[in-house]
Formats: C-alpha cells, structure tokens, sequence
C-alpha cells in the first residue's frame, strides 16, 4: 500500500473545526502536519454560538478520530431544545416542558456543543507544537515540488501539500481556483452578547439555556447559547445585494433595526441595545456547477471549497471533508497525490453542490411568507424521528 504522505511536510491554513479536525486525523497516519492559525492564541477571541453535531457526519468523524468521550464530557445537555415565538410573543414550540428525547446513537440526536469546547477537544488531541499560532497567511510561492508560505508576521515556512482550512475569505483558495462567491439575497445581523443574564434579562430567562427563534412579515430574529454563559443572537431577512455599506456606526444599525422590527414584541428588540457591536454578514455561497483541475500539492476543505448559507450542515460538512480528504491521501489506492486530490475534490464537490442547494431551498422557505409554520413543521419532524 503506497503511503502518499510519508515523509511529507503537510501544512493547514486555518485552525478552525476542519483544519484541526484533519489534522487530528492525518496524525493518527502518522504525518507531519502544521496547522498555521492566525489567532495569537487559544483564548484570543470567542469562538462563537454553539454548534450542533449530526450523526452521519460531526459525530461519525469524532467517533473515527477517537474523541467521543472528549465530546460527551463536554457537550451541552439541553442545549438542542427550541422555543419558538410568533412576533407578538406568542409560543408556538417549546421544547422545555417536554422530557428530553433522543441519545447518542440515534440518527436524530443532534448534540450541541459550544465551540471553543470543541476547538478545545481537537486542540489537545493535537501532538504538542502542531499549532503555529499568530500565522496570518498572507502569500506563497512554489518552491521545488513544493510551497514557501509567507505569513504577516514575517516569518516563512515550506511544505509539500498546502491544505486551504481558512473559511469563507480563504486566501488560500485564489491558488486554486478564481471562482467567486454569489450572494444568495438573505443578510444577518448579528450580535454577541457577554452578559445576557443582566444585559437582557427576559431574554436570558426565555432562551433557558437553549435556541430561540421568532419568525413573521419574511424575516426572524434567532439566538443562541455560548458556552462561556454569553449568546448570539441574528436578525436576518432578504436585502438588495450590498445593503448596509451604508451604515458607519453601531447607532445607526440598531435604530434601523428598531424601526425594522417595529411592532414585535419589546422583549425580543432588547437584544440589540445589549451588545457593543452589530456586524453586518450578508450570506454568499460558491456557484454549485464550480468545478477546477486538481493540483498534486493543493486542496481545500470546508467553507474554503463549498461556502453555503447556514443551515447547521457547515461545521459537520468541513468535518467530514476533513474525514474523507485523510482517506483518499491515506488508503493506498491512488498511484500519486494529485489523483488522491482531484478524487477527493470530485466527490466533495458533489456533495457540497447538494447541500448548498439544500441551504438555498431552505433560505427561499425560512425568509418567504409561511416560514414560521415550516419551521415548526420541520422541528416537529425531526423530533418525532427521535
């Protein structure tokens, strides 16, 4: 069985879930993996809302990477429960008063998990030093048969196959293909807030440590738990394509979105006077139909490769890209790199198509007249699988 990474030097850009998650699993094969990551640390920044696992994709690749104990010591129990309001304050679901349903091992179970926890899991999985931290990529050049990557901080490396793990603003993408992103009509605003138990209050109490989504007139304001106590919250609805470019302070978002949500209830717009910062994300994706020639020394994963809007398949697919990219390298059936690349590329660029127009179906739904009613359709259905 020929070993198409022995005695390679294998550098990932980006030390976000996929990165780390490849790294893990190509250092179980025995490679020598970097993983360049341009926060100065672990702790540097908040790593966001939580995230929720699927079975047949995040679950499934920690099981293969040996770290589900890691994972069940530290996901959220509950964290996976909806309450879900009209604009007026209205209940429609509440998953609160029900006991809870659904345990590893069911095809519909869906643990949640904040996300440092999980960078932290993969993070001490990790041998010690394969994280190069304050390593902003900023160019590489071809160096031999292999790459000499330059990093905002002065310093270079080299390594044999680049592997771009570096999210939606990939500047390791551009090496391999100049296909852009489309913006699918849909932008979020959104919020973090530290201290919502005295911050926002009411929201803290209505949220109970779990997701909360209000949804009316096509667009809804959803939130989320962090595992440090703290949550994000959205306000999304459809925009003309460069709307917001326009605002130039915090103030001037949160007195549009007060305007925006006029008429729903109070409790709900209490979320953006309780953050410092409003950041304006419109939603993009990579045309389904991409496709590129594979290179013997290049790849991608995850957002990188197949920028989709939200639709909770965004970490479990960069994962399972992670999984199958360490499978095609490693199970000895491709005669060199660059057929085990473009196998790889072929297969996940497949799925990637399939869930993105999941994600684009689902925007047309969630933002469009009846949404409320299929969400409640939807989470109806997922929980009487359980």
């Amino acid at each position: 069985m020929k070993n198409l990474i022995s005695g390679k030097k294998i550098a990932i850009i980006g030390g976000g879930p996929g990165g780390l998650t490849l790294a893990r699993l190509l250092q179980m094969r025995g490679a020598d993996v970097k993983v360049y990551e341009r926060d100065a640390s672990s702790a540097s920044r908040v790593q966001g809302a939580i995230v929720d696992l699927h079975f047949e994709s995040g679950l499934k690749v920690i099981e293969q990477a040996d770290l589900m104990d890691a994972f069940k010591a530290n996901y959220i129990v509950g964290a996976d429960r909806y309450r879900v309001f009209e604009k007026d304050g209205t209940i429609r679901l509440d998953e609160h008063n029900k006991a809870a349903t659904g345990t590893f091992g069911d095809v519909y179970f869906r643990p949640e998990i904040d996300r440092g926890a999980l960078r932290n899991i993969l993070l001490d999985a990790l041998k010690p030093d394969t994280i190069v931290w304050d390593s902003q990529f900023v160019s590489m050049s071809r160096e031999g048969e292999g790459w000499l990557l330059n990093f905002k901080n002065g310093s270079s490396a080299r390594a044999d196959l680049v592997i771009g793990a570096d999210g939606a603003r990939s500047k390791i993408r551009p090496y391999v293909t100049d296909i852009t992103t489309i913006y699918s009509g849909v932008t979020i605003i959104q919020g973090e807030i530290d201290h919502p138990a005295t911050a926002c209050p009411e929201m803290h109490t209505l949220m109970a440590n779990g997701n909360l989504a209000v949804l009316g007139e096509e667009k809804s304001i959803s939130a989320q738990p962090r595992g440090d106590g703290g949550l994000t919250f959205y306000a999304s609805a459809k925009y003309p394509e460069n709307w917001g470019e326009d605002f130039t302070a915090n103030e001037e978002i949160y007195d549009f979105l007060l305007e925006f949500y006029k008429g729903w209830h109070p409790t709900f717009l209490t979320l953006f006077k309780a953050t410092d910062k409003l950041i304006i994300r419109p939603l993009n994706y990579f045309p389904l139909d991409q496709s590129w020639e594979a290179q013997a020394n290049i790849t991608l994963i995850g957002d990188a490769a197949h920028l989709m809007p939200p639709s909770g398949e965004g970490v479990n697919t960069a994962m399972l890209d992670a999984l199958d990219l360490s499978h095609y390298l490693c199970n000895g059936e491709y005669p060199d790199l660059q057929s085990a690349i473009a196998a790889f590329e072929k297969h996940m660029r497949a799925r990637g198509r399939l869930l993105a127009q999941e994600a684009l179906d689902g925007n047309e739904i969630m933002y469009g007249p009846h949404a409320l009613e299929a969400l409640l359709e939807l989470l109806s259905g997922e929980r009487a699988k359980k």
